[in-house]
């Protein structure tokens, strides 16, 4: 059977789709801006004929319907990101929390630790081998759907055709829905003031060499970085994500990966976050190569590239350097995601430079302003990168490079960093913890 029968003997309705999913099975959900709506409204809408299914997923994009209490015992998630679309119901117990590095998220499944029965997923037209590409979402989806035992599949006309390892074959899916609607965008929004982000995005930039391999977390932040690069040279892009960012720099001869140590000349990516201008660029573009997120992040991958650098966020950071960035105290709030797994591999880089950016303040409902540099971490706080991997801590303020420092010399330069209203509160609380 030629490629076009074989996909055409497959096509099928969403709603005759969904019906493979059993009472009692563990679903993989394809997601970021990837999700399958379709399929996934579908399933909500069968929902009421299963119990307890379970429904693994990282960061999802879009509305949550899959979450809501009346789905109870019916479907139930089982998230090892915690999205904005999933929160609350992570927070009052109707959906679980798997915490993980992204590195080792698809292997998860690949190793069989949490065996699928089946994965929704979203690819974009074959091309006339049959082969799908995955598109905007690549790392996290490939060996999870590949560990499945059926996979159902929105094929999307609008899908962008990533390259790299990013392909799987029509006689892979088990039922195959067509589809046409654009990608859903997602800008990187502010996460504070527009003059605070800029003057954090001028440190980093100030800390990125000529010929500098990057990552750049999801954020406002990381993505404002990307605007203070173009006096630099040959920049290189090794990332679990990217956006919009990217364009300007790679048309103004900035970005080149010429000097990257590993798969020179390429962007390497698990997936993208982005508008469609981003979508339409990416497509069969083949200075972009999208890789399983086991690869990507991989630290020991990420620390063959000389110049490493990496850019990360944090909810906030103690005075002896702890890093908090999946939980507001005990309360869960996102996860670990890549952060850990590209902080430790650009501090094993050659001329590795690890940071951790954030504002020095977050305001409150109530309009006051509490400092993100802490004497001590909330009670219940998570520690996602510990002291011993931290190095540079950056705020509006300036630059605190914590490597190599005693408690003493690093509870000094974040106090410097904070904002200059705690100051006097944050030296009484070290004198009192014996840090000064």
């Amino acid at each position: 059977m030629n490629a076009a029968s074989l996909y055409q003997s497959r096509v099928t309705t969403a709603e005759e789709a969904v019906k493979v999913v059993k009472s009692g099975n563990r679903v993989f959900l394809t997601g970021n801006v990837s999700v399958p709506k379709t399929l996934l409204a579908a399933l909500v809408n069968y929902a009421p004929s299963l119990q307890d299914v379970e429904i693994c997923q990282a960061l999802t994009v879009g509305a949550a319907d899959y979450v809501s209490e009346k789905m109870e015992g019916h479907l139930r998630v089982n998230s090892m990101f915690i999205s904005a679309n999933i929160r609350k119901a992570v927070q009052e117990g109707r959906a679980d929390f798997t915490p993980v590095l992204l590195s080792e998220f698809p292997l998860l499944f690949k190793r069989g630790v949490l065996p699928v029965d089946v994965a929704l997923i979203h690819v974009s037209t074959p091309d006339e081998h049959g082969f799908c590409s995955l598109g905007v979402e690549v790392g996290l989806t490939k060996s999870a759907a590949e560990s499945a035992k059926i996979i159902v599949a929105e094929v999307n006309e609008q899908m962008p055709r990533t390259l790299g390892d990013a392909f799987i074959h029509i006689s892979r899916l088990t039922h195959i829905v067509p589809v046409n609607y654009p990608i859903p965008e997602h800008r990187m929004t502010a996460e504070g003031d527009d003059e605070i982000i800029k003057n954090i995005a001028g440190h980093v930039a100030s800390l990125i060499p000529d010929g500098a391999t990057m990552q750049l977390g999801i954020g406002s932040i990381p993505d404002a970085v990307l605007k203070f690069l173009m006096d630099k040279r040959d920049l290189g892009i090794h990332t679990e994500l990217f956006s919009d960012g990217v364009i300007d720099l790679v048309n103004a001869g900035v970005l080149t990966n010429a000097r990257k140590s590993i798969h020179p000349g390429k962007i390497v990516a698990g997936f993208i976050l982005g508008t469609s201008k981003l979508y339409g660029w990416v497509n069969d573009n083949p200075m972009v190569e999208m890789h399983p997120t086991e690869y990507v992040n991989d630290p020991f991958v990420i620390a063959q590239n000389d110049r490493m650098v990496a850019v990360n966020s944090a909810i906030e950071v103690d005075l002896t350097g702890q890093v908090c960035a999946d939980s507001i105290g005990p309360k869960l709030y996102s996860g670990v995601g890549g952060q850990l797994d590209f902080i430790y591999g650009a501090s094993r880089s050659k001329g590795g430079v690890p940071v951790i950016a954030l504002p020095s303040t977050a305001v409150m409902r109530d309009g006051s302003k509490v400092s993100k540099i802490t004497a001590m971490l909330k009670h219940g706080a998570g520690v996602v990168t510990s002291r011993n991997h931290v190095r540079f801590v950056v705020t509006e303020y300036g630059i605190a490079d914590l490597y190599g420092k005693t408690i003493r010399q690093r509870a000094q330069a974040l106090i410097k960093v904070a904002n200059p209203i705690f100051h006097e509160e944050l030296q009484k609380q070290a004198k009192d913890l014996h840090y000064l």
